[in-house]
């Protein structure tokens, strides 16, 4: 197996990288969509929504929270989830100056 060349970028473009990796998922994205629609939720209420067995909801969500995309809290026995608005905003920066530098370039 090759070494890893992630040492040879930068920390922005390696933690970037693990973003935009957590997303690379449908389910991950169907999870993002769900949790803008409510203000925290439990990770049974997720089950529900989506097509797929608790186990693997599960491994989606540690995925999206190693990434630092979503937040979670114990609340009882309950696991609540939340999106890490930063995190977010972080990207939008990402893809706003690729947008504004791309402005009136075209190949």
């Amino acid at each position: 197996m090759g070494a890893s060349k992630s040492d040879s970028f930068s920390e922005e473009h390696n933690q970037l990288a693990t973003l935009f990796k957590a997303l690379s998922h449908p389910a991950r994205i169907a999870i993002i969509e769900y949790l803008l629609t409510v203000d925290t939720c439990i990770c049974g209420d997720i089950v529900n929504e989506l097509p797929l067995a608790q186990p693997t909801v599960s491994q989606h969500l540690t995925a999206l929270k190693n990434a630092g995309i979503i937040k979670g809290s114990i609340e009882g026995t309950a696991i609540c989830y939340c999106l890490n608005k930063e995190v977010l905003e972080k990207m939008e920066g990402y893809f706003f100056t690729i947008t504004k530098k791309l402005k009136g370039k075209c190949c």
